[in-house]
């Protein structure tokens, strides 16, 4: 996310972030690899879902993907295999997902983040700061109807400016 805690333009548009991906040291993933090894299915939404089509190649490999959406999905034949349709509640598809076997979900997307943080669900939070202000645009994060303590558990910058933090997600 931006400094000032927006994950996208108000268009969607993420050239901001790119620009800063630029700038990373080669060879550097910041932890995406082994965060991925450790997760066993992914939650997005379909904002989220349709702007990862749009880069080109699918960077989840083999992972389980569900689209969380409301209308029909166009899923394309080379990841039928792995990417999925939903409209249960976090509650329905969270029980669904571990009855299956899935412990550990990557929950990912503005709005579905919000979503599983209201319902309860996100038990921690991997959070990575682009020195950048945006001034608007999408935020991480939205009204909730209470607060939500979380405990630091670690922090770690890198030369190129960014900063990750993890939190658990207290109660």
């Amino acid at each position: 996310m931006s400094l000032d805690g927006y994950i996208a333009r108000e268009d969607g548009g993420l050239d901001w972030l790119e620009a800063a991906n630029a700038t990373v040291t080669g060879g550097e993933d910041r932890g995406y690899a082994r965060f991925m090894r450790s997760v066993d299915a992914i939650v997005m939404g379909r904002k989220s879902y349709e702007k990862v089509r749009s880069f080109g190649g699918w960077p989840y490999g083999d992972t389980a993907v569900v689209v969380l959406s409301r209308t029909a999905l166009e899923i394309p034949e080379s990841l039928a295999a792995t990417v999925s349709h939903s409209s249960e509640t976090p509650e329905v598809l969270c029980k669904r997902l571990a009855g299956q076997g899935n412990k550990r979900l990557y929950i990912d997307g503005g709005v579905t983040i919000q979503r599983f943080l209201a319902a309860g669900l996100i038990t921690d939070l991997a959070i990575t700061t682009i020195p950048m202000i945006l001034g608007g645009g999408i935020p991480l994060f939205g009204r909730l109807d209470r607060d939500i303590a979380l405990r630091h558990v670690s922090t770690k910058s890198y030369d190129f400016g960014f900063v990750q933090s993890t939190y658990d997600v207290v109660g």
